[in-house]
């Protein structure tokens, strides 16, 4: 379903895109998804006017964070690797290349249930990552992919591995840190 995988070396830190809430931790054992953290942010957390649910996984190791707990944008919510199974070798781990899968869903509302390890929001809806970062509507598919070309564009912002973000009022950024170059 909708996301992307973000390659980076084993290790690297992967952070919450956006403050918000952790909502579900999983293990992942027998999933292509392994070790993974979802959280949910409030249309104040992002500055849309939607609840946005970010999926993090392929985790190395279990993120200390718990369930219930609030995190900071830009805040370490573990290291990157390639935990889960692939589907045809029903292999794992480093023998993989390591990633983050990186998957953004939204609702108009707050509610949601946990079925089977899974967080599934009430009229939930996948939504390409990518619209995440126009940091405003519309986000489905279909109408951005009817946007006139020039707002296609997408500006990614960014926190730098001191702590600043790029653009300074950003409320949202992109699952890794970046260096200055």
């Amino acid at each position: 379903h909708g996301g992307i995988d973000i390659p980076a070396e084993f290790g690297t830190p992967i952070i919450a895109a956006a403050i918000g809430t952790v909502v579900g931790k999983y293990r992942g054992k027998r999933s292509y998804r392994g070790i993974e953290i979802i959280l949910r942010h409030s249309p104040e957390d992002t500055g849309i006017p939607l609840w946005i649910y970010t999926q993090y996984a392929h985790f190395d190791e279990m993120p200390k964070l718990e369930v219930g707990q609030r995190v900071r944008m830009g805040e370490v919510l573990g290291p990157t690797g390639n935990s889960g199974i692939t589907p045809i070798r029903r292999k794992s781990g480093r023998d993989r290349r390591p990633a983050i899968h990186f998957a953004v869903w939204y609702s108009t509302s707050p509610k949601y249930v946990e079925r089977r390890h899974k967080i599934i929001p009430l009229d939930g809806r996948w939504m390409d990552p990518n619209a995440l970062f126009r940091k405003k509507l519309p986000l489905d598919s279909s109408s951005m992919k009817a946007l006139p070309e020039a707002e296609k564009k997408v500006p990614v912002s960014v926190m730098v591995e001191d702590g600043e973000r790029i653009p300074a009022d950003t409320k949202i950024v992109w699952p890794y840190m970046c260096k200055r170059g």
